[in-house]
């Protein structure tokens, strides 16, 4: 399994302060020394945290896979199509949200972004989808072409009752095969930290995770290639 770094809470700290430090791009750059196998930004459209330079940037410095998180707008797919980043993950995006809230409606939405699909395909570049893990949302993922998908995992993080956390870890073990049976390539994300990790770096079909907030959170204590290491071992300890 892999690990790819979400680095938007570099940003985070720099604009609340503004200025350009911390910087996300020396961060993304320590998070691969570290052994990450991937760097994921996602560029809002009201730029909250990680900003149109950030990206470009991350673009020209990182040698692993750049993750571009957005949502499927003209302004952002305009960005995209000149980043060129190695994969683009389309999100669900509301304004007043602290962090994304769920995945995508892909069986409402299937048409449109069967068209953003194709055209971000035309630039050789991948698309994920972000979706719940709903066996509608991955068989209609899997119809318009999308090739792979990053399954939500933040129910299955948020729960506290471990019969509970049980149920969910099912249903994203049945959606992750499903989604391999039709084709796809399976991500995991959202909510994952150092102590619910374990049993996702189990799933076989799930080929990597997302994490960012909670190594971002533990790096303050350790540093952040310290903090990437501490994963890295979590994650590949179940390959």
């Amino acid at each position: 399994m892999r690990l790819s770094i979400n680095i938007d809470h570099i940003a985070t700290l720099r604009n609340a302060r503004g200025g350009s430090s911390p910087d996300p791009i020396e961060a993304a750059l320590g998070a691969e020394r570290a052994g990450a196998d991937g760097i994921v930004c996602h560029l809002r459209e009201d730029r909250r945290h990680i900003r149109d330079k950030d990206v470009f940037g991350l673009r020209q410095a990182i040698a692993t896979k750049l993750d571009l998180e957005m949502a499927a707008t003209p302004e952002i797919i305009a960005i995209a199509l000149r980043v060129k980043p190695d994969l683009v993950t389309l999100v669900p995006e509301k304004r007043k949200e602290l962090t994304t809230e769920g995945g995508l409606d892909v069986v409402r939405l299937r048409k449109s972004l069967k068209g953003t699909i194709n055209k971000f395909h035309q630039h050789d570049i991948r698309v994920s989808l972000f979706v719940d893990p709903v066996g509608d949302q991955i068989e209609a993922s899997a119809e318009i072409a999308a090739d792979l998908v990053e399954i939500h995992t933040g129910e299955y993080a948020d729960a506290t009752i471990p019969r509970e956390r049980n149920r969910h870890l099912r249903q994203i073990e049945k959606m992750a095969l499903l989604a391999r049976n039709a084709g796809l390539a399976v991500n995991a994300g959202h909510g994952l930290d150092y102590q619910n990790i374990h049993d996702i770096a189990k799933i076989g079909e799930i080929e990597e995770v997302s994490i960012g907030h909670a190594i971002i959170a533990h790096a303050l204590v350790v540093g952040l290639e310290g903090a990437v290491r501490e994963m890295v071992r979590l994650v590949c300890s179940e390959r």
